[in-house]
Protein backbone atom coordinates (compact mmCIF):
# COMPACT_ATOMS: atom_id res chain seq x y z
CA UNK A 1 0.00 0.00 0.00
CA UNK A 2 1.08 3.03 -1.01
CA UNK A 3 0.75 6.03 1.67
CA UNK A 4 0.42 9.09 -0.44
CA UNK A 5 -1.00 9.73 -4.15
CA UNK A 6 -0.26 13.11 -5.12
CA UNK A 7 -2.08 13.89 -8.72
CA UNK A 8 -0.35 17.45 -9.89
CA UNK A 9 0.13 18.10 -13.79
CA UNK A 10 2.60 20.83 -12.56
CA UNK A 11 6.33 19.17 -12.80
CA UNK A 12 7.81 21.48 -10.05
CA UNK A 13 5.27 21.14 -7.86
CA UNK A 14 4.94 17.34 -7.98
CA UNK A 15 8.91 17.22 -7.65
CA UNK A 16 8.79 19.23 -4.59
CA UNK A 17 6.50 17.31 -3.10
CA UNK A 18 7.49 13.98 -3.76
CA UNK A 19 11.08 14.95 -2.48
CA UNK A 20 9.37 16.17 0.73
CA UNK A 21 6.45 13.51 1.52
CA UNK A 22 9.30 10.96 0.64
CA UNK A 23 11.94 12.61 2.82
CA UNK A 24 9.40 12.31 5.82
CA UNK A 25 9.12 8.58 5.30
CA UNK A 26 6.52 8.05 3.70
CA UNK A 27 5.44 6.13 1.02
CA UNK A 28 4.28 8.12 -2.48
CA UNK A 29 3.18 7.43 -5.47
CA UNK A 30 2.39 9.93 -8.76
CA UNK A 31 0.15 11.07 -11.43
CA UNK A 32 -0.26 13.49 -14.00
CA UNK A 33 -3.61 13.68 -15.03
CA UNK A 34 -7.07 12.75 -13.85
CA UNK A 35 -7.59 9.91 -15.78
CA UNK A 36 -4.37 8.27 -14.36
CA UNK A 37 -5.33 9.12 -10.92
CA UNK A 38 -7.90 7.19 -11.04
CA UNK A 39 -6.05 4.27 -12.40
CA UNK A 40 -3.34 5.37 -9.17
CA UNK A 41 -6.12 4.86 -6.88
CA UNK A 42 -6.86 1.39 -7.79
CA UNK A 43 -3.41 0.49 -8.10
CA UNK A 44 -1.52 1.85 -5.21
CA UNK A 45 -4.88 2.10 -2.77
CA UNK A 46 -3.33 5.15 -1.16
CA UNK A 47 -3.83 6.14 2.50
CA UNK A 48 -3.96 9.85 1.58
CA UNK A 49 -4.50 11.55 -2.19
CA UNK A 50 -2.83 15.28 -2.59
CA UNK A 51 -5.51 16.12 -5.53
CA UNK A 52 -5.00 19.37 -8.12
CA UNK A 53 -8.45 20.35 -9.36
CA UNK A 54 -7.02 21.79 -12.16
CA UNK A 55 -5.94 18.26 -13.84
CA UNK A 56 -5.94 17.53 -17.71
CA UNK A 57 -8.06 15.01 -19.11
CA UNK A 58 -10.63 15.32 -15.68
CA UNK A 59 -10.59 17.69 -13.29
CA UNK A 60 -9.99 16.80 -9.60
CA UNK A 61 -13.42 17.89 -8.22
CA UNK A 62 -14.26 14.95 -10.71
CA UNK A 63 -11.94 13.01 -9.44
CA UNK A 64 -13.00 12.93 -5.87
CA UNK A 65 -16.74 13.08 -6.75
CA UNK A 66 -16.01 9.32 -8.62
CA UNK A 67 -13.60 8.13 -5.42
CA UNK A 68 -16.72 9.45 -2.78
CA UNK A 69 -19.11 7.28 -5.41
CA UNK A 70 -17.12 4.31 -5.44
CA UNK A 71 -17.51 2.01 -2.06
CA UNK A 72 -13.85 0.81 -1.48
CA UNK A 73 -11.97 4.27 -2.00
CA UNK A 74 -15.09 6.65 -0.47
CA UNK A 75 -12.85 6.82 2.65
CA UNK A 76 -9.64 7.18 1.20
CA UNK A 77 -8.50 10.63 2.68
CA UNK A 78 -7.89 13.65 -0.18
CA UNK A 79 -6.51 17.01 0.85
CA UNK A 80 -6.78 19.16 -2.56
CA UNK A 81 -4.40 21.31 -3.65
CA UNK A 82 -4.89 24.31 -6.02
CA UNK A 83 -4.16 27.84 -6.98
CA UNK A 84 -7.45 28.27 -7.16
CA UNK A 85 -8.54 29.49 -4.06
CA UNK A 86 -12.45 30.52 -5.10
CA UNK A 87 -14.96 29.81 -2.25
CA UNK A 88 -17.12 28.17 -4.70
CA UNK A 89 -14.10 25.47 -5.06
CA UNK A 90 -13.27 25.12 -1.55
CA UNK A 91 -17.14 24.52 -0.45
CA UNK A 92 -17.55 22.12 -3.82
CA UNK A 93 -14.07 20.01 -2.25
CA UNK A 94 -15.84 20.38 1.40
CA UNK A 95 -19.67 19.23 0.33
CA UNK A 96 -17.82 16.11 -1.58
CA UNK A 97 -16.18 15.01 1.73
CA UNK A 98 -12.33 16.36 0.97
CA UNK A 99 -10.28 16.33 4.32
CA UNK A 100 -8.32 19.40 3.98
CA UNK A 101 -7.77 22.33 0.98
CA UNK A 102 -4.92 24.22 0.52
CA UNK A 103 -4.17 27.09 -1.77
CA UNK A 104 -1.41 27.13 -3.50
CA UNK A 105 1.31 28.78 -3.11
CA UNK A 106 1.56 27.17 0.30
CA UNK A 107 4.70 26.31 2.30
CA UNK A 108 5.79 22.40 2.15
CA UNK A 109 5.57 22.69 6.15
CA UNK A 110 1.62 23.09 5.61
CA UNK A 111 1.30 20.46 3.25
CA UNK A 112 3.17 18.27 5.88
CA UNK A 113 1.42 18.82 8.68
CA UNK A 114 -2.01 18.38 7.08
CA UNK A 115 -0.75 15.16 5.81
CA UNK A 116 0.97 14.49 8.77
CA UNK A 117 -2.59 15.01 10.76
CA UNK A 118 -4.77 13.11 8.93
CA UNK A 119 -2.11 9.81 8.41
CA UNK A 120 -1.61 10.48 12.36
CA UNK A 121 1.71 9.17 14.13
CA UNK A 122 3.76 9.76 10.85
CA UNK A 123 7.22 11.26 12.33
CA UNK A 124 8.44 13.90 10.04
CA UNK A 125 11.14 16.76 10.91
CA UNK A 126 11.44 17.84 7.38
CA UNK A 127 9.78 21.07 6.86
CA UNK A 128 11.58 22.74 4.39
Amino acid sequence: MTDILIVEDEQAILESLEFILTRCGWSVGVARDGEAALQAVMRFRPRLVLLDIMLPKRGGLDVLKVLRSNPAFASTSVVILTARGQQYDRQAALDMKADDFITKPYANGDVVNAVRRILEGQACSAHA
